[in-house]
């Protein structure tokens, strides 16, 4: 077997911890990544940390019918990267893209293509994939991002996953913060061209204008300063999972309850702010007239987000998906 490693990068997962550490979201469109200079600093990182040469990294992701994008084919183009896709289901969700990954991990096991595995994912379906290829002869180290209050020291890894793994090391700060730059500012030429286009777009619907108040753009509603009284900040919430009872650990008190409401309030308000100071004046028509449904993509960036904060266990809770869906609207509802 060759003394060689493999790189295994499901994109979601690493995009979606990147770009909540540079923009304090999920949303992709609230966050640049800079995928050469991500994908030579990882690679950069495995040989540092063994000493062997890479024999490939490969990149999972999803996309509409599992045809390349630009943005997939720009990755695909960067030297010793193979791009794996699978497909977005009618409902948003992803679909094939573990099952591609978990093939590939074991099937370069198979083969004695490579020594040693670093997987970047924290999906706990990876776990029995990651037992054969071990059963294989292959080393499989987790690659994350530090989290040093967590109790797995690194975030988002299922408990699982990460006691299946034969180690875990963690991408360093300083190459996460240059791969990922949060777009800061709306600019205000692309403000008035998505405006002109909104208002040709509308033009058929005239009659309807003096009937209802016209919709600002997004720069001018981005720039408001929504009127609520002044509430004490609340401290981040640390969802801690244990192999006994989910409800173990927990206080169970109102106050709590509240706390955890309010971080998912919080967390709705931010993603309805980077939203909207990154959209066009067509797509706030269309979310308004779509209302109370939100589009497939905000609704994941809302789940995504809260999962950072409260975790996936709390994010599941109805409750906790109405205060974020809630929180969203009113922000919203506070502008017009």
């Amino acid at each position: 077997m060759p003394s060689q490693t493999a790189i295994f990068i499901d994109a979601g997962f690493l995009l979606s911890l990147g770009g909540h550490r540079a923009a304090g979201t999920t949303l992709r469109s609230a966050f640049t990544t800079h995928y050469e200079s991500l994908v030579r600093g990882i690679v950069q990182t495995v040989k540092k940390n063994t000493g062997l040469t890479n024999l490939r990294v490969y990149w999972y992701d999803a996309s509409k019918d599992g045809l390349f994008t630009e943005q997939h084919k720009r990755i695909g183009l960067i030297p010793g990267v193979k791009v794996r896709l699978g497909r977005i289901s009618y409902n948003g969700e992803q679909k094939g893209v573990d099952l591609r990954l978990a093939l590939d991990l074991v099937g370069v096991a198979r083969n004695r293509a490579a020594t040693i595995a670093y997987l970047v994912s924290g999906d706990d379906d990876l776990a029995e994939a990651v037992e054969e290829a071990q059963d294989l002869g292959m080393k499989v180290v987790l690659l994350g991002i530090a989290k040093p209050e967590s109790r797995l020291g690194v975030a988002s890894v299922a408990e699982h996953l990460a006691l299946t793994a034969d180690s875990i090391e963690t991408i360093s700060d300083q190459l996460l913060d240059s791969a990922f730059t949060r777009v800061i500012e709306w600019d205000q030429n692309h403000s008035k061209k998505s405006a002109t286009i909104a208002k040709a777009a509308s033009n058929t619907d005239e009659i309807l204008e003096d009937s209802k108040p016209a919709v600002p753009t997004p720069a001018v509603m981005a720039q408001k300063i929504p009127q609520s009284s002044p509430t004490e900040s609340l401290p981040p919430v640390e969802i801690v999972y244990t192999s006994g009872s989910a409800m173990e650990g927990y206080q169970g008190s109102a106050a709590y309850e509240q706390k955890e409401l309010a971080a998912a309030e919080d967390i709705g308000g931010k993603v309805a702010e980077s939203w909207l100071a990154l959209t066009t004046q067509a797509e706030v028509l269309e979310l308004l007239a779509d209302k109370p449904q939100l589009p497939l993509e905000i609704d994941r960036t809302l789940l995504k987000d809260c999962a950072q904060v409260l975790g996936e266990w709390k994010t599941d809770q109805q409750k906790i998906r109405r205060a974020l869906r809630g929180a969203f609207w009113d922000y919203l509802d506070r502008l017009m």
